[in-house]
């Protein structure tokens, strides 16, 4: 029988096993919608039930359940995500002021600098994008609200583990799949660890094509009242268009400067 593996941390240790605290068969349901996905938005059972590591009775189970609640629509033969999933994740962004408050910072800062701006979550070993104001199309992928991408080679990526104690950032990095996405990509874990260091130090972050080639990003950190790192906030563009060292010299003051303004309006918000 196919049992979903528990979830694990970002120290790739096991995650929670179940009991009073763990209710295994919600679990099972998100591992089912987490199996849609831009490659794969439509499935067969069998299909589902491979992705997300059930039985095809299980699988079948969940996916009815979520058809009557609205969330799947089948075919016959083929299940997909409804418009309804969206839900979800915008539960997310309504209830977190922070985003209401970023935008137009975000916009303005896209204007200023004449490059796209995103703004970003650590989750586990990725980076999920929350917002983003594009004004080129810049990566060979197109990248929206809940995009995904790995932690260790992006700029926000570092900014975001740079703002954890040493020990949890090193076992973010250790549960990475460190692989070179392309000959600029660093994967050595001392020297990630040392460029996230760096990082801490300086309060940002410049990657030069380490994700995608030919694509330069630049980020700093977003805070909270007591200072903590909630979010990141980039800026990115086309080494062919706008070279590393002409965007750290040209655009770092007004990220700097957009990632405090934003700061300081989520600690005037959560005051009140």
């Amino acid at each position: 029988m196919a049992i979903a593996a528990s979830p694990s941390g970002p120290d790739g240790r096991p995650g929670p096993a179940p009991g009073d605290s763990y209710v295994q068969s919600f679990a099972r349901g998100l591992e089912v919608i987490r199996s849609f996905s831009a490659q794969s938005p439509r499935q067969t059972l069998s299909e589902v039930a491979a992705r997300s590591g059930l039985t095809r009775a299980g699988a079948r189970r969940i996916l009815l359940t979520l058809q009557t609640l609205g969330y799947v629509v089948s075919d016959g033969k083929f299940f997909s995500l409804t418009p309804r999933i969206l839900d979800l994740g915008f539960a997310y962004l309504s209830s977190m002021p922070i985003w209401n408050l970023a935008e137009p910072v975000m916009e303005g800062l896209a204007k200023e600098v004449g490059e796209s701006c995103s703004a970003a979550v650590l989750e586990g070993t990725d980076i999920v994008y929350v917002m983003r104001v594009a004004t080129h199309k810049i990566m060979s992928i197109t990248l929206g609200v809940g995009s995904r991408l790995p932690a260790y080679c992006t700029s926000m990526g570092r900014v975001l583990m740079a703002g954890l104690p040493e020990d949890e950032a090193m076992a973010c990095l250790k549960a990475s799949g460190l692989a070179p996405l392309t000959r600029h990509t660093v994967t050595d874990l001392d020297a990630l660890r040392q460029k996230i260091a760096q990082t801490r130090k300086q309060g940002w972050c410049l990657v030069n094509q380490e994700l995608e080639e030919g694509l330069v990003s630049m980020a700093a950190p977003i805070l909270d009242r007591q200072g903590k790192t909630v979010a990141a906030l980039n800026i990115s563009g086309q080494a062919n268009r706008t070279s590393a060292r002409a965007m750290q010299d040209s655009m770092l003051p007004a990220l700097l400067a957009a990632a405090q303004t934003i700061s300081r309006l989520l600690a005037v918000q959560s005051k009140g």
